[in-house]
């Protein structure tokens, strides 16, 4: 029995137990339990992320959770077809729009971005799997991170993900904002071996 009792304390315990970097809001933690590092395979989903990651390029990224409604309404609901028919009268309301953050750069290279989107669709047959040629054997890396500082900031998949998209014409997306994208789409599982997501 009371081996019993233990694991069921030792199962609670890690239930109750999360990567340290989502403690700080409520808004962080629901990320964290219920979106990141699982391992998505929806184009509309990837296309999200690739907005919503380009966006952050300098800031924090609960700054963008938090417009994350906003964004919904500014990019037709992340339809890449819609947004790549953007012109510069939406750009101009979009900068009028103060449920994303409003920098024009960004905001064209989400117009851009969708266009080349939707050409990788068009060539690969989906984004993802465009995105899994990159991969080993076409699967998620998982890691085994003991602690935040075990967590790098870009990886040799990351580094080539995000050449291959600049040389097609993205912006906003660096090996770093790749990796970070790869974090949340569980093409790199980063949670900690404490974390009960691991």
């Amino acid at each position: 029995m009371g081996k019993l009792i233990n694991e069921h304390n030792a199962n609670h315990e890690k239930r109750n137990t999360r990567c340290d970097w989502c403690l700080s809001d409520p808004i962080y933690i629901q990320y964290h339990d219920q979106e990141w590092g699982k391992e998505c395979h929806d184009d509309r989903v990837l296309f999200e992320f690739l907005i919503l990651e380009s966006a952050q390029a300098g800031l924090s990224w609960l700054t963008v959770l938090k417009k994350r409604v906003g964004y919904r309404k500014a990019f037709a609901n992340f339809d890449a077809k819609k947004v790549a028919k953007f012109d510069e009268a939406k750009i101009e309301s979009l900068m009028q729009f103060d449920g994303i953050i409003r920098n024009r750069l960004k905001i064209k290279s989400a117009i851009s971005n969708a266009q080349i989107f939707l050409s990788i669709q068009k060539e690969c047959g989906s984004f993802d799997a465009y995105l899994y040629t990159f991969m080993p054997n076409n699967k998620p890396i998982v890691n085994k991170r003991k602690s935040l500082k075990d967590l790098p900031v870009s990886n040799v998949e990351s580094d080539a993900i995000s050449k291959d998209l600049k040389k097609r014409g993205f912006k906003f997306f660096g090996s770093t904002i790749c990796y970070a994208y790869m974090q949340a789409m569980g093409m790199v599982n980063d949670h900690l071996l404490s974390c009960h997501c691991y």
